[in-house]
This record gives structure tokens, C-alpha cells and sequence, in this order.
């Protein structure tokens, strides 16, 4: 059955952030199946999923609850239209989402990814300015490095180089502002040396100069995932709720990859105790089941938009599956779970296993960095760990360990010479040291350290 699979993928499926011309000449694994944190390919053979099928698993696959939930919701109906009309998962979702949400938060906006989560933040923040007569607030700060999807808008406030230069003349302009990470400091300082935290000091001078043109910042909260699992020192996401607020910008969290338990708290914004005044979330809010994301803000942006018809305030946004109810109830049954099984507070022990067990990376000869924040763990790789020289882009390094990795029953992806280790929160400790093992081991033989 693989062949046939194989085949037909190739011969009709263009792959996401994928060299086609490389895909098609390399043999492909199929997945057709999985179970608990285990991936299964048409040949039988498991795998463990160490990406959680790109930062979206969280309770393992094939969750009984949550495959009772959506078979539940099919006996009902699997989607209605928002438009005119609301649904009971939605509406139910929506409550259990500010109850969890940072205090503020009071309204949620369905849609169906991390990107279009952080479009319909953009156009809100956008609009919210033009209807309270401030007509001059229209840019937005950014941070290097940052990635928030790949619509036009979220390209647009995102900065990795690699993926959005080709887009630049579709995309609106704006302010960028220092990426906040201590191993690659823009400033060339070292942390001792940096008290004041001079990132935070770049952000509060853009704003200082400029806060009547600027309508929001857009930040990943702890961590800057797309550019390598860039962590960012602690207080900075403070100070920049603190100054946002200081000169009337809005401040728009990134949720999508580190929500959901991602960083050990349920959000990110959690553990510097921050309220921002939009917040997106997506990935692991139905568990890693369904396609759902949300965009949450405050009661005064929404009020901001309320008028008469004839006022044409509305805030003219939508898409086909908003409120999906199957997603909808997914995600209900993933709170649950949360809940019921007190996931939350069996991750320190898991966090605290998996950072003893990279103590001894750091005597491998080319790991030059190792990020982690909660179960988000990057990985760098260099050629030269006294310099900090880099591998050349066509090596491919951190490729080559991951596929390495899938000869010992583990699935990853890196991102350039970072290997990204980011497993279900449904792992166990023994899972993860398991999972570690096997990264350790390939890191070793394909820099050369070990053989294979």
C-alpha cells in the first residue's frame, strides 16, 4: 500500500514549505495511522511524533474523549454558517475560553488558523483606531525574527527573511523592532552586562517618537518559535505590556504556538502575570484534531465597534467554517481533559526531566545552543562552537539528523541548523528521555562525533 500512496502523493500533492524537486526524487514516509504519541506508517512501523505533528498534538492521538466528542457532534450536525446564525459548541467554547483566558479578555472571533487568527488581530487593531477618530494610528511594530503565519497580513508583520522576502512588494510596511534573545543579541551584549535589558529600551524609543502613528506591537509571548526557538530574557514581555500601555498601543499576543500548555502555564502571557488587549490562539486548541483558531479581545475594542446599521461599523470579516461545531466540540473535550486529568500540573516534573536530560548535549562538540521554554526545545547545531560559525545553509545539517531520527523510531523537523523538539504534553517522562536519547545519538553521528 505505500508504494501506491507514495505514488499518488507525489504525482498530485504540492507540500507545504517543501522543495517539490527534492520530495519527489527522495523516498517518502506515509502515515496512516497513530496512537497515543506514536505516528504509524503504511508499513506498520511507529514512530514517536516529537513535533507533535507540528506543535498541534497535545493529548496524544486517537484520545477517547475527544473522538467521543466529535462523534457525538456528527449525530447533531457537523457545521452550520455563524452568519446570522450561532451554534452550541461555539457558544459554549467561547465562555470556557475567557474563563481561562488573561483577565481582560472578554469576546472571541472564530477562524480556522494561527494566520487568519492574526489577520482578523491586525485588521482589528487596524479598525478600532479609525473608529475612535485616530486616524493616523496605521503601522505596527514588529519583532525581527517574528513569524505569525503566512497570509499576506501575518507575512507582513512577521520577519524571517527566508520565508518573506519574495512577498515584499505585496506586504504593508512596518516599524521592526530588536528580537529579544540573549544567545543571538542584536546588541552584541552579554546578559550580565545587560541589566536594563536594551531590547526593551529599542521598543520604548520607537514608541516614544512614534505612538500617534502606531496602532499595535505583535509579539510571540516567551518565545520566538519559526525562528529557531528564540527564548526571550524574563520581564521582557512585562516591560513591553508596561510601555505598549505608557503610549496608547495596543498590544497583540501570539498564542498560536505556545498556547495550550505549550510553555507549562495554559498561556504563555500566564508567567509574567500579562493581560494583552488581543490574544491568538489556534494549534493546540482542539487538541491536534480539527482546524479551529480564535482571536480574543477586549470589551472596549468590541465596544468600539457597536453603532446603528446605518453607521457601518461592523467589523467586515469572516470565513466559511467560523465556528465550526465540529471543531468547536473538539476543542471543549480538550479543555476538559485539561481539566480532568490535571495536565497542567503534571508538566513541571516533565519539563524539569527533559532539561536534566539536555545537560549532556551541551557536550557534544557542534551544539552551540539549546533553548527551552516548558516542552519547546531548540536545539542549535554549529560548525565551530568556540566561534559560533554556523553550517552552511546546503549542508542541511539539521535535515540530516532528523532524518536520521526516523531510523530509531522518532519523527522531527528542524528548522535550519535547529532541531526542534516540541512532543505532546501526553508524553511521559520516560517518553521524552526516550525521545532525547534518540536526538542525542543522531546529533553525535551526523556531526561525526559517534559512528552510526
Amino acid at each position: 500500500m505505500n508504494n501506491e500512496l507514495e505514488f499518488l502523493d507525489k504525482q498530485y500533492v504540492w507540500h507545504p514549505f517543501t522543495q517539490m524537486q527534492d520530495w519527489v526524487a527522495a523516498p517518502q514516509l506515509v502515515i496512516t495511522a497513530g496512537e497515543g504519541v506514536k505516528l504509524i506508517d503504511a508499513e506498520g512501523r511507529e514512530y514517536y511524533d516529537g513535533v507533535s505533528s507540528l506543535w498541534l498534538n497535545v493529548h496524544g492521538h486517537r484520545k477517547r474523549e475527544i473522538d467521543a466528542a466529535i462523534t457525538a457532534q456528527l449525530g447533531k450536525i457537523a457545521h452550520t454558517t455563524m452568519l446570522g446564525l450561532a451554534n452550541e459548541p461555539a457558544a459554549r467554547l467561547a465562555a470556557e475560553l475567557i474563563s481561562i483566558a488573561p483577565r481582560g479578555l472578554a469576546k472571541v472571533f472564530y477562524s480556522d488558523s494561527g494566520s487568519t487568527a492574526v489577520e482578523i488581530a491586525i485588521k482589528m487593531a487596524y479598525q478600532y483606531w479609525q473608529l475612535k477618530g485616530r486616524k493616523d494610528k496605521q503601522k505596527f511594530v514588529t519583532l525581527a525574527n517574528a513569524y505569525h503565519g503566512d497570509t499576506v497580513g501575518s507575512v507582513s508583520v512577521g520577519g524571517i527573511d527566508l520565508f518573506h522576502r519574495i512577498f515584499q512588494p505585496l506586504l504593508f510596511k512596518t516599524v521592526q523592532a530588536p528580537s529579544p534573545c540573549c544567545s543571538h543579541c542584536s546588541h552584541a551584549v552579554s546578559r550580565k552586562s545587560c541589566a536594563a535589558m536594551q531590547c526593551v529600551a529599542g521598543v520604548e524609543r520607537l514608541l516614544a517618537g512614534h505612538s500617534g502613528e502606531i496602532a499595535a506591537m505583535v509579539v510571540e509571548p516567551l518565545v520566538q518559535g519559526a525562528a529557531g526557538m528564540l527564548t526571550q530574557p524574563p520581564g521582557y514581555l512585562k516591560r513591553i505590556r508596561e510601555i505598549t500601555r505608557r503610549y496608547d498601543v495596543l498590544l497583540i499576543v501570539d498564542e498560536v504556538a505556545t498556547g495550550f500548555g505549550r510553555t507549562g502555564r495554559m498561556f504563555a502571557c500566564e508567567h509574567e502575570d500579562v493581560s494583552p488587549d488581543l490574544m491568538t490562539i489556534a494549534k493546540g486548541i482542539t487538541g491536534g484534531y480539527l482546524p479551529l483558531a480564535a482571536t480574543l479581545t477586549t470589551q472596549e475594542i468590541y465596544d468600539a465597534f457597536l453603532g446603528s446599521y446605518q453607521e457601518q461599523k461592523t467589523f467586515f470579516h469572516g470565513h466559511s467554517y467560523t465556528g465550526n461545531p465540529l471543531a468547536c466540540a473538539a476543542a471543549l473535550a480538550n479543555l476538559k481533559i485539561f481539566q480532568d486529568e490535571l495536565v497542567l500540573e503534571g508538566l513541571p516534573a516533565k519539563i524539569e526531566a527533559a532539561r536534566r536530560k539536555l545537560e549532556c548535549f551541551w557536550q557534544l562538540p557542534h551544539v552551540g545552543d539549546i533553548r527551552q521554554c516548558g516542552l519547546m526545545i531548540g536545539i542549535e547545531l554549529v560548525q565551530d562552537k568556540a566561534t559560533g560559525k554556523e553550517y552552511p545553509w546546503e549542508l542541511a545539517i539539521g535535515h540530516k539528523v532528523c532524518l536520521k531520527a526516523r531510523e530509531y523510531g522518532l519523527i522531527i523537523r528542524p528548522l535550519g541548523n535547529v532541531v526542534v523538539f516540541m512532543p505532546p504534553l501526553a508524553s511521559t517522562i520516560q517518553d521524552i528521555e526516550a525521545m532525547l536519547d534518540i536526538i542525542h545519538r543522531c546529533i553525535a553521528c551526523v556531526t561525526g562525533q559517534s559512528a552510526c
